[in-house]
């Protein structure tokens, strides 16, 4: 079953796509990600692009943004970002840190791809348009955190980076973690070779993975080329670093096929928009 559920929005209103399950058992939580309708932006970013990086207008970006963080009935003021430069390090996001990064770049966190907190009211966002967004909630803490995992990260573990950041700090337990894998680029969609498929292979065999499961996670293919499972690469290192199985939830949603739904920035040629993950605990 599906966990991020399409919320069918009004027209002109943010596309969510919501962990509603999550949701569902605690109240206080909000977390999903964010389609690409229902926003203010021009083409070749249009419409919701949560992005200020990619040379969209500015007030079109922070109107977004309000937009969607209106939508799932949050402050814009709770908005909290990073950089993003495709590494493994994990920030620790205090009440001092909230809002940063919300109206400009230059008071993102800089230099990380991985964002956590146990402060209530402080919503973690980051943004995507085929990298693989993944979610971590820990409900005896109440810790949250977000990390983004593109090829370079995935294969760095910043999924094992973030589960230890978690523990050291917050005291998580990675077996009473839930864990979600979010829209993103697909091994239909996603080709490629040389470094790429080294580096890979280097994880799946430090994994200590069966033919089976490496299989699923590479497909190659006779071009020197391979199809590769980011979703799967990463839902194996939760795994291993102990999260169990049937508490990691992973998407069906793929950003390269969908595109009526999602930007992808492999599809569209690089010239795109952004979605948003988030997740946050509401103040009580």
């Amino acid at each position: 079953m599906e966990p991020f559920k399409k919320i069918d929005a009004a027209a002109k209103e943010p596309s969510l796509f919501l962990l509603s399950e999550w949701m569902k058992d605690e109240a206080r939580l909000t977390a999903g990600f964010s389609g690409r309708e229902g926003g203010s932006s021009s083409a070749p970013w249009a419409s919701l692009n949560i992005g200020l990086h990619v040379g969209d207008e500015e007030r079109d970006v922070i109107a977004n943004r309000r937009k969607l963080t209106e939508a799932i009935g949050w402050p814009f003021e709770a908005w909290t970002c990073a950089e993003q430069v495709h590494g493994n390090a994990v920030y620790r996001v205090n009440a001092e840190d909230r809002g940063r990064g919300r109206l400009s770049m230059a008071d993102t966190i800089a230099n990380y791809d991985a964002i956590m907190t146990n402060e209530p009211g402080v919503l973690l966002t980051s943004f995507y348009a085929d990298c693989v967004p993944l979610y971590f909630y820990d409900p005896e803490r109440q810790a949250v955190a977000l990390a983004h995992a593109g090829w370079r990260g995935t294969v760095a573990g910043i999924a094992s980076e973030t589960i230890r950041a978690m523990a050291a700090d917050y005291g998580t337990r990675a077996e009473g973690l839930l864990a979600a894998i979010g829209p993103s680029i697909g091994d239909c969609c996603y080709e490629v070779d040389g470094t790429v498929i080294a580096e890979v292979e280097r994880v799946i065999s430090e994994l200590g993975l069966d033919a089976a499961v490496a299989g699923n996670c590479m497909k190659s293919r006779t071009n020197g080329k391979a199809r590769i499972n980011l979703k799967e690469i990463n839902r194996q290192i939760m795994i291993k670093a102990g999260i169990l199985p049937t508490r990691i939830e992973i998407t069906n949603w793929c950003t390269g096929c969908e595109r009526d739904f999602f930007f992808s920035h492999r599809m569209e040629g690089g010239k795109t928009g952004r979605m948003a993950s988030w997740i946050g605990i509401a103040e009580g």
